[in-house]
């Protein structure tokens, strides 16, 4: 580290603590050159996510085009902006603890995992659009593979 009174490379760390949450590390650094002591912060830096669009280009994620891909789907329904966030945030987490770079159809899957649990209109909307439904059987074929995988089960008798 060089000091910002001297320039001199050459310091010792005299105390560390956790800083920002424990976000960061706090140290409290002596110039061995001119004796002055000086601050710094040690941080993470977090690699961006990537993600691989099925063209094969990739581009940085945008948790606001998470967002509002997300809030089109739900437009219209009960569903409030806590649940917004919490989906579009646990889709993102799911994405983060992944890799660094990411397939867009594993984020589009994460979100209909999600909307099922939320509204199936609101799943029906957003699988029409990642899906790409081109006609009426596309609907169909969903709604039905949709209603076997959330039919209640019936108890043994």
């Amino acid at each position: 580290m060089r000091c910002p009174f001297c320039s001199a490379d050459d310091d010792k760390v005299v105390d560390s603590r956790p800083a920002d949450d424990a976000a960061s590390v706090r140290r409290r650094r002596e110039c061995l050159a001119c004796g002055k002591r000086y601050t710094t912060y040690e941080r993470v830096e977090e690699l961006p996510l990537m993600v691989v669009k099925r063209s094969g280009a990739t581009v940085p994620f945008d948790p606001q085009k998470l967002r509002v891909g997300i809030e089109h789907a739900v437009a219209g329904s009960a569903i409030d902006d806590a649940a917004i966030d919490a989906l579009a945030h646990e889709v993102e987490e799911k994405a983060r603890s992944a890799a660094p770079q990411v397939r867009s159809e594993s984020i589009g899957l994460a979100v209909l995992e999600g909307l099922r649990h939320l509204d199936l209109v609101s799943y029906m909307r957003f699988a029409s659009v990642y899906k790409g439904f081109d006609n009426v059987e596309d609907f169909e074929r969903e709604l039905s593979e949709l209603q076997k995988s959330t039919a209640p089960k019936l108890p043994l008798q």
